[in-house]
């Protein structure tokens, strides 16, 4: 689950402009990428048009993109393009790289030490669309209080943080994905994740979600949203005022 680190004011626009991604001040990008920038996720692959770099002018590529603050405290935009060849995470061997990237397995955890001589839980995945091992501290992923007014467990927020896969009553089932523009995958199109914060719940509202990891699932099947799912759509309508199509994200003082 991610809640919005950045602001849309805040965004380079002049930086998105010369890669196509903006003209006039105004933005070129479609409601999921937006959130997945202003969330610090990367976008769906997009192309990108007229990059110049190192006196190399490249006239069109397929990449991602994210943001980064600098030490000014803006941000900057970074371009994931497609590599020709991925590169290996030190603290991986040979046969868990070539599990990732065959696709084998969804993730793997390794523990890894800071710079500070501590240990940390990393999650590495691997992006067949960017040929990227991306990894994710574990401590860093936010996991939901509540999937569909579904409060989870401490066991199912902790498998959640670790990329396994989590099930709730209605048949739901989700885990988190670095590699996912929408930073989650489930078995269903759609779910409402909610978190505590400062006594009130911050909704976000997942749409048009990307199926689990090498799962196949049924159209029917993943449409069928539950009772519990459009209870949580009406608590945002009747706190907020406004229907779902126009919800991103929004935070409720109201306690439960």
């Amino acid at each position: 689950m991610n809640l919005v680190n950045f602001h849309e004011d805040d965004l380079p626009i002049k930086d998105l402009e010369t890669i196509g991604l903006a003209s006039g001040g105004q933005l070129l990008l479609n409601v999921d990428d937006l959130r997945a920038l202003l969330s610090g996720r990367r976008t769906a692959m997009l192309e990108l048009h007229d990059l110049e770099t190192d006196n190399i002018k490249i006239k069109s590529i397929n990449a991602k993109i994210s943001l980064k603050p600098n030490e000014a405290g803006k941000l900057d935009l970074l371009i994931h393009p497609i590599y020709r060849k991925p590169e290996i995470p030190d603290f991986l061997n040979e046969t868990e790289a070539n599990q990732l990237r065959k696709g084998e397995v969804a993730s793997l955890l390794k523990i890894t030490l800071d710079n500070h001589g501590n240990k940390k839980e990393m999650l590495v995945e691997f992006d067949p669309e960017t040929k990227e091992y991306i990894v994710s501290d574990t401590e860093k992923i936010l996991a939901p209080d509540m999937v569909n007014n579904e409060f989870l467990t401490p066991a199912q927020k902790e498998a959640y943080k670790k990329g396994k896969e989590v099930q709730i009553a209605d048949g739901t089932k989700f885990n988190y994905s670095g590699t996912d523009h929408h930073g989650i995958r489930a078995n269903k199109l759609a779910l409402v994740a909610s978190i505590l914060i400062d006594g009130g719940l911050s909704y976000i509202v997942y749409k048009g979600l990307n199926a689990l990891f090498n799962q196949k699932r049924d159209q029917k099947s993943a449409e069928k949203l539950s009772p519990g799912y459009h209870q949580a759509i009406k608590d945002i309508e009747n706190q907020h005022g406004f229907m779902p199509h126009q919800f991103e994200q929004s935070q409720s003082r109201k306690g439960r």
